[in-house]
């Protein structure tokens, strides 16, 4: 069955209302019933948020020495907070669920389908 990713975005200098603590207790409620679904349909592989892109560290090559630097790979306004990668049956049942968790989180959802290598 094919895999997808789906990637949360979320921008740091974007400014955004904040939310009281009732208003943080329904998001959560509304994400962890979306999570509960996906698990219910066997659909949920993995999941993960991810710390501020202040956090990142970069690796490059460099003959054979490791290089690593601060800050996310790109210099973007937007960055990756977080990610599923669900097992689907098709694109149009994990467009549903990217729709699902975008109207939920209010915030873009990236949706691609992972590459399926050929099993040995």
């Amino acid at each position: 069955m094919p895999q997808y990713l789906l990637s949360v975005y979320s921008a740091d200098d974007e400014p955004r209302r904040p939310m009281t603590e009732e208003e943080m207790q329904r998001g959560f409620a509304v994400v962890e019933a979306i999570e509960r679904d996906l698990r219910a349909t066997n659909a949920l592989v993995f999941s993960g948020r991810l710390l501020e892109a202040a956090q990142a560290k970069v690796v490059r090559p460099s003959r054979r020495r490791i290089k690593a630097t601060d800050g996310p790979y790109l210099e973007t306004k937007e960055h990756i907070g977080g990610f599923y990668i669900l097992e689907l049956p098709d694109d149009a049942t994990a467009l549903a669920w990217a729709s699902r968790v975008s109207d939920a989180i209010d915030v873009p959802i990236e949706l691609r389908p992972l590459l399926s290598m050929p099993t040995r």
